[in-house]
């Protein structure tokens, strides 16, 4: 089944909440919920952290909150690793790495359009995890290889176990970090990048994408083999506005563009109104469709969400949710306004 578009709202994965049952219930207002990951939380509900459980040589220090990696560790846990690789239970993430997710599962979701679940993307991972010599272990041409595995095969027992739970479930591999390969410090370029990325993709079960609060090189990004791209338009406008002939690629061969329109950060939050981000967005789709973009076929294609992941607001998660809630309402103005029937 198609991700579905007709400006849906779904929303980022982590939250601030420190109590799950908030969250969830938080998340679960979005007409394409999710389950949310919270740091705040626990540790152990850091992305980078439920990425890397049961990934072979991780040092995960929880009293210092560190995550490592040790080469003399990965050879000594790669055989058991290789001997469970058909064990899907195995690549799952377990109750103790994530209360939510589990919770989530226990929801009644059949109802929904749709549902999504997350996992930290390989590049972003990969560049994070550094090894004892203080090297990205993205940078190591003997561990990158069954890195990108290990993650597709972890997205694709999530999105199984998701679709028992509701038939129209698709993933998100967050890619925070693919803002900085184009960089001349970071030692990973753009063709190596392309070329990892398509054999990922080329191994995640469908529907995914990527989703990422940076700027990337959109141009990039949007020819990449993937059915949704999640973005923070608020911040981003001019730039992704810029690319139209990828974005009409993008569309025309089934893709989705999540929207990212309202701030989520308290002091942009209270400047904005739900006026002016509908102008702001209506302004991106009016400009493409100068570009040849019918805006009612952008819109047949679109979700919409928060800007971004927010954990800095000193009311935690107040003006997260009423970022939701803008969202929901957003979503409703324009559905209205454009005469759009989701039912």
């Amino acid at each position: 089944m198609p991700i579905p578009g007709n400006l849906l709202t779904t929303a980022m994965a982590v939250m601030p909440h420190k109590n799950v049952e908030e969250a969830l219930d938080l998340a679960l207002t979005m007409d394409v919920p999710f389950w949310p990951q919270l740091p705040n939380l626990s540790y152990y509900e850091d992305m980078y952290v439920q990425a890397g459980e049961h990934f072979p040589g991780i040092v995960l220090d929880m009293q210092k909150k560190t995550l490592r990696f040790s080469m003399d560790k990965f050879i000594a846990e790669f055989e058991e690793t290789m001997s469970r690789f058909d064990e899907p239970a195995y690549f799952d993430i377990s109750a103790q790495y994530s209360q939510v997710y589990h919770d989530f599962l226990s929801r009644d979701l059949a109802g929904k359009p749709a549902i999504r679940g997350q996992l930290e993307g390989p590049i972003s991972f990969g560049f994070n995890i550094l090894d004892q010599d203080e090297r990205p272990i993205l940078f190591d041409d003997s561990i990158r290889p069954f890195m990108f595995e290990f993650m597709a095969k972890r997205i694709n027992v999530q999105l199984a176990r998701l679709k028992q739970r509701n038939g129209n479930a698709f993933m998100f591999v967050d890619e925070p970090g693919l803002q900085f390969i184009f960089s001349a410090m970071s030692g990973y370029g753009e063709q190596k990048a392309k070329t990892d990325l398509d054999t990922f993709f080329a191994m995640v079960d469908g529907p995914r994408g990527i989703h990422l609060c940076g700027n990337p090189d959109w141009d990039f990004l949007l020819n990449l083999d993937m059915d949704i791209l999640s973005m923070d338009i608020y911040t981003n406008a001019e730039i992704f506005s810029s690319c139209a002939g990828s974005i009409k690629k993008f569309l025309d061969r089934g893709g989705v563009i999540v929207w990212g329109i309202i701030p989520t950060g308290f002091e942009a939050f209270s400047k904005e109104s739900l006026g002016f981000l509908s102008m702001k967005l209506e302004g991106i789709w009016r400009h493409l469709s100068k570009k040849g973009l019918d805006i009612e076929y952008i819109i047949s294609r679109s979700m919409l969400s928060p800007a971004t992941c927010c954990l800095v607001n000193q009311d935690q998660g107040q003006t997260v949710a009423k970022a939701f809630g803008l969202v929901n309402n957003l979503s409703r103005t324009l559905r209205e306004k454009y005469h759009i029937d989701t039912e």
